[in-house]
C-alpha cells in the first residue's frame, strides 16, 4: 500500500537517490554517501519554512516518489495564493503505474487545503512524455518559462 506524507530527515538519502534516478540528472546530483552538506542545508531551510512542503510516497518502508510543494502568497488576482510543484520524481521501477498521478493529486489537495487557488509547475522543453502526463492530469501549457543560472 502506498501512502503520502511529509519528508523527514531520515528520508534524505532516499530522496537524493530519487532525484539522481533520471537521465537528465547525471552529474547534477551527488547521491553517494555521505551526502553533501548542501543537501542538509537545503532540507533544513525547507522544513523550517511552513510554506515548503517536501512530500514523499512510501510503500513498505521504501520511498518510491518525491516532490516539493511550495505555497506562494501573492498580490495578483486579488491576493490569490498559488502553489508550485517542483522536482517530481518516481522510482524508475515504478513509473507508468499511476503513482505519479496519485502523488500529484495528493499535492494538489494539500495546496487546496492551504488556500491555494492555482497550482503551477514547470517541465523542461524536451520532456515530451512528462508534458503529456501533466496535460492528462488537467494542467495546461499556458505560459513560457525562463530561467537564469546564477554563478
Amino acid at each position: 500500500m502506498t501512502f503520502f506524507r511529509p519528508a523527514r530527515y531520515s528520508d534524505l538519502e532516499s530522496i537524493v537517490m530519487l532525484l539522481a534516478d533520471d537521465a537528465r540528472s547525471v552529474g547534477r546530483e551527488a547521491p553517494e554517501p555521505p551526502l553533501a552538506a548542501s543537501y542538509l542545508t537545503a532540507f533544513d531551510e525547507m522544513v523550517a519554512d511552513p510554506r515548503q512542503l517536501p512530500l514523499v510516497a512510501e510503500e513498505g518502508g521504501r520511498l518510491v516518489g518525491y516532490l516539493q510543494l511550495s505555497l506562494i502568497p501573492g498580490l495578483a488576482f486579488r491576493g490569490m495564493k498559488r502553489a508550485l510543484i517542483e522536482s517530481v520524481r518516481i522510482a524508475s521501477d515504478r513509473r507508468g503505474e499511476g503513482l505519479g498521478a496519485a502523488l500529484i493529486a495528493h499535492a494538489i489537495e494539500r495546496a487546496r487545503v492551504n488556500g491555494c487557488r492555482l497550482v503551477q509547475l514547470t517541465s523542461t522543453n524536451d520532456r515530451v512524455d512528462a508534458h503529456r502526463f501533466y496535460e492528462r492530469l488537467g494542467f495546461a501549457a499556458t505560459h513560457m518559462g525562463f530561467k537564469l543560472t546564477l554563478d
